[in-house]
């Protein structure tokens, strides 16, 4: 039994030990270009929840990790087969249920830990303050390392590229698709620009229609990918996010926190 999952524990366990923090991973079941599953944010946000609650737990840390939603925000990769949405309000209101769930059982200490790009938590946050007494931290677990990602790739990664092809060839490389010398099955990774200046720029943000964007809905080159990369990557979030997991867990709840 890991004491740090909660699908994992009895309640024989639960009877004589409690929570202070619970992190729910945040994912989605979507093509990431012809090589990796479409369940590589389900299986990120999992194996990333699960080593920064491992670490934290082994320092103290009373947190519990929740089962991942294996579902996210999809409306502009439906072109694709089985790409799989939840509106965000139908997302917004399945999470405010489970912190709903936490407040009841008296965990007042919730990080939502997204892996999906697609998934934008901020106005739920925001909605949430002031009506629960759960306090919600929200870590998009890609952004937490964002700065040194030029330190371990090669290649900007936006979606399918040299990173989440690394942490797949490091943590489920069984089902990360390559022909028989190895190399993967998988496009370059180009995308396409719009008519746009001000688009192509960043100054003006569009949700982006990815069967127009991309060729085979991967945006970042993949094949400069390894496993090495990918467990390097790991080690950093871990690093950053499990000393936060312990801090939490240990923080007094008074009338100014979290300050």
């Amino acid at each position: 039994m890991r004491p740090w999952a909660l699908a994992d524990v009895n309640y024989e366990y639960l009877k004589h030990n409690r929570y202070e923090v619970a992190v729910l991973p945040c994912g989605a079941t979507e093509p990431h270009n012809l090589h990796l599953p479409y369940g590589t944010d389900l299986f990120e946000g999992t194996v990333v929840g699960e080593k920064i609650c491992e670490a934290a737990h082994n320092q103290g840390a009373k947190v519990a990790l929740l089962p991942t939603i294996p579902y996210g925000t999809e409306t502009n990769q439906m072109a694709f087969p089985m790409a799989m949405n939840l509106n965000p309000s139908t997302l917004f209101a399945v999470i405010t249920d489970l912190v709903k769930s936490l407040e009841h059982h008296g965990v007042k200490k919730f990080v939502l830990l997204n892996s999906h790009g697609g998934n934008e938590f901020k106005a739920l946050v925001r909605e949430l303050y002031g009506k629960t007494s759960v306090n919600v931290f929200l870590v998009s677990w890609y952004s937490a390392v964002k700065d040194l990602a030029a330190d371990i790739f090669d290649h900007p990664d936006d979606h399918a590229g040299e990173m989440e092809t690394s942490f797949g060839l490091a943590y489920f490389p069984e089902l990360v698709a390559r022909n028989a010398d190895g190399t993967l099955i998988a496009d370059d990774g180009a995308v396409a620009k719009t008519r746009f200046r001000a688009v192509n720029e960043g100054w003006v943000s569009i949700t982006r229609p990815w069967h127009l964007l991309t060729t085979n809905s991967g945006s970042g080159y993949p094949h400069a990918a390894t496993a090495e990369k990918g467990k390097k990557l790991l080690d950093a979030v871990v690093e950053r996010l499990s000393p936060f997991l312990v801090e939490l867990s240990n923080a007094k709840l008074d009338d100014k926190f979290p300050f």
